[in-house]
């Protein structure tokens, strides 16, 4: 079945959410957008001047978060009062050219920026924290294990990486051969990762456990 999204949002991200309705981000036109498939009720809750958001994802809160670009913030938009929450990353990392999230086991959301950043902010606080990539820029996708381990995509930096989420260190692992550019990350149910190379075609499938790759590549 096919709906149709405001003409001009560009959506980009989409999020299923527990209640059976689904989120996405308008990035065009700055909303985070709660469609409910029984009713095809759209709901668009404007993020603030000059938003445009690029990731989606339903948090532990069971509430929107949204990497929001255009405002250099992380944004949340409650479920129910559909109130909008912004977590603005701290002034030495402006325009970070936000991206996608993921939520540790402590409830502490953590982000990429293609700009060559990666960072967390924690909802119970309000901190937000960041640091610089350790290749620059590409930062893309990332994604918690279900160990609670978060690991991210660098595109423009070809490789992936794994985050201490104690100190915010970096561990980086090489792809199995250069080019690939990994942009998106996702664990499977026993925390193996698995990665698209945009560049090279394939499917990548990194076990951290024994280290190894597979390669799948496309047709």
């Amino acid at each position: 079945m096919l709906f149709r999204s405001p003409a001009g949002s560009f959506p980009h991200d989409v999020a299923p959410a527990a209640d059976g309705a689904v989120w996405f981000s308008g990035q065009s036109q700055g909303f985070a957008g709660r469609f409910d498939p029984k009713t095809g009720h759209l709901e668009k809750i404007p993020l603030g001047s000059g938003a445009a958001p690029h990731g989606v994802i339903v948090g532990p809160d069971g509430n929107a978060w949204l990497t929001e670009g255009g405002q250099n913030a992380i944004a949340r938009v409650d479920a129910k009062s559909k109130e909008v929450k912004l977590f603005p990353l701290p002034k030495e990392f402006s325009r970070a050219n936000l991206n996608t999230l993921a939520f540790d086991k402590n409830g502490v959301v953590w982000f990429t920026g293609q700009s060559g950043v990666y960072g967390r902010a924690n909802p119970a606080t309000g901190k937000v924290e960041a640091w610089k990539a350790p290749k620059g820029p590409g930062p893309y996708g990332i994604a918690a294990t279900p160990a609670g381990d978060i690991w991210y995509a660098s595109l423009a930096g070809d490789h992936i990486a794994k985050i201490d989420t104690a100190s915010g260190a970096v561990t980086v692992v090489e792809p199995p051969k250069p080019g690939v550019g990994p942009r998106r990350i996702w664990s499977d149910s026993k925390g193996v990762l698995w990665v698209s190379f945009w560049h090279g075609g394939a499917i990548g499938r990194y076990d951290p456990v024994t280290k190894t790759w597979a390669t799948y590549p496309l047709p």
